[in-house]
């Protein structure tokens, strides 16, 4: 999360910088403190609260870039037709290879896993599902974000056509006016609305909005985190006031720290690609050692350990090895080889170039060359099928020392033509509500937060502290299983 906020604090840094001339480490600086400034002092409320009106700015933004750009290239029919005689318009590409950057099964299968770690086990979005006054609320605000997303994804290839429309193949970045494809938009902006007072300032707005919002969601959840999960466990208990302050202070310390993040996301090339490849190296891990413990009971705590650091180490490798690799190959020089025939006295000349194809990558640079749109299914597979390995060499985990809630029996749905006994054989009719094996435990409780993280229910008017009555295998708190 670190390192995705040093991306998140760049970009649009990056490009205020190549437009204005405004200092690039300026605009990191003036923003990372700012952000920094106003989670520290107002905890997951003003981080919210703050996304809400953040939001409606990026869509303002967007808007007006789109609205202004079709017009002065004659209308969103002219677009799409310049598109389509552009070859910008892509077809349908079934091609199952894995290597491919963007294809149907890229997006489609590789794409679920990458979102399912966004939004099902990212430590970001899991603190808003928490501050949900209920669970349905909670589940409500997760089919929300579907048709969010799809409006956001729509809005973001309209800019790319109009862009299009207006340059042509003659891109900013051909004729040098940009350093780079992360800084055209941009330049875009301030190009088709510099006639237009307020509007460039809004899209900057609209910038820096979205970088705002995430980063103030990061600093708060890595301060939650670090305050319950590595603090509280090994300290005397403290008092409310004292727990705020370190909370803030954890804040603070972890803003500090993406600052100088920002520096190594300088070195990562394209951003969107590079915090994408992040969130699949690590959240791909993490999403498979939550299906490791939701989807098989025989995994154990053995196995889930030795598969999250299998699929960690994993996941560094490709990453890193993808990363080295291109630095590499951008360092080589590219050779056109150009071949003219001798034709003599012939008032016709044939040109012939000699196009070698590029070979399909092989052994370890096949793995580098791995879409970065695979990262989160490859590494999360890594994660269950170690984890499963380890479990059944190590003794597996026995029906009865589960607890209901805490499974979700997904094989035995899976093996349902199979008797019923041979299934409780497999271990894979674990019930997600038996009552007699709960007992006394504590139902689960959406829970609300103070600014510093802690949890509590209100029941009656009364504020009470959430803890587990018995040996539940969940907390409630940001890491909620």
């Amino acid at each position: 999360m670190v390192i995705y906020m040093g991306v998140v604090l760049y970009a649009p840094a990056l490009a205020l910088n190549a437009v204005t001339g405004f200092d690039l480490w300026g605009a990191v600086l003036a923003m990372g403190l700012v952000c920094t400034l106003y989670t520290a002092l107002g905890g997951l409320k003003a981080v919210i609260w703050t996304d809400v009106f953040q939001t409606i700015v990026m869509f303002a933004g967007q808007l007006a870039v789109i609205i202004v750009g079709t017009h002065q290239a004659g209308g969103i029919a002219e677009v799409w037709k310049k598109a389509q005689n552009g070859s910008r318009i892509s077809g349908l590409d079934l091609n199952p290879d894995p290597l491919e950057r963007h294809t149907f099964w890229t997006l489609g299968v590789g794409g679920v896993f990458l979102m399912l770690a966004l939004y099902g086990v990212n430590q970001a979005q899991v603190q808003r599902y928490l501050s949900s006054r209920t669970e349905k609320v909670a589940i409500m605000s997760c089919y929300a974000v579907f048709p969010c997303q799809q409006i956001v994804l729509t809005m973001g290839c309209l800019m790319g056509l109009v862009m299009y429309a207006r340059y042509g193949e003659e891109s900013p970045l051909d004729k040098g006016y940009v350093k780079s494809n992360d800084q055209m938009v941009l330049y875009f902006v301030m190009d088709v609305l510099q006639d237009l007072p307020g509007l460039p300032g809004l899209f900057v707005a609209c910038l820096f909005s979205g970088a705002l919002s995430t980063i103030s969601s990061a600093f708060n959840s890595l301060a939650t985190v670090t305050m319950e999960d590595l603090i509280k466990p090994h300290v005397a208990p403290m008092t409310e006031a004292r727990a705020t302050l370190l909370s803030k202070m954890l804040a603070l310390g972890y803003g500090l720290v993406c600052l100088a993040m920002a520096y190594i996301a300088s070195l990562m090339g394209s951003v969107l690609q590079a915090a994408l490849s992040i969130f699949g190296m690590v959240g791909g891990p993490l999403l498979g050692l939550f299906c490791l413990g939701m989807f098989f009971p025989w995994a154990n705590s053995t196995g889930a350990l030795v598969g999250l650091v299998s699929g960690l180490v994993m996941a560094f490798w490709i990453g890193i090895g993808s990363f080295l690799s291109r630095m590499s190959a951008s360092a080589l020089p590219v050779m056109n080889t150009t071949i003219t025939p001798d034709v003599g006295n012939m008032t016709t000349a044939l040109m012939t170039t000699l196009i070698t194809s590029k070979p399909r990558p092989s052994g370890v640079q096949a793995l580098y060359s791995l879409s970065y749109m695979w990262y989160s299914a490859h590494n999360s597979a890594t994660v269950v099928v170690v984890g499963l390995l380890v479990s059944f060499l190590t003794g597996p985990s026995k029906e009865k020392d589960l607890n209901p809630g805490t499974i979700y029996p997904v094989l035995g749905n899976l093996l349902f033509f199979l008797p019923q006994r041979y299934r409780e054989k497999l271990c894979c009719v674990t019930p997600l509500d038996d009552k007699s094996k709960v007992m006394d435990c504590q139902p689960y409780l959406m829970t609300r937060k103070e600014s510093n993280g802690v949890a509590y229910t209100e029941e009656e008017g009364e504020q009470k502290t959430t803890q587990p009555t018995c040996n539940l295998a969940h907390t409630v708190q940001e890491t909620a299983l």
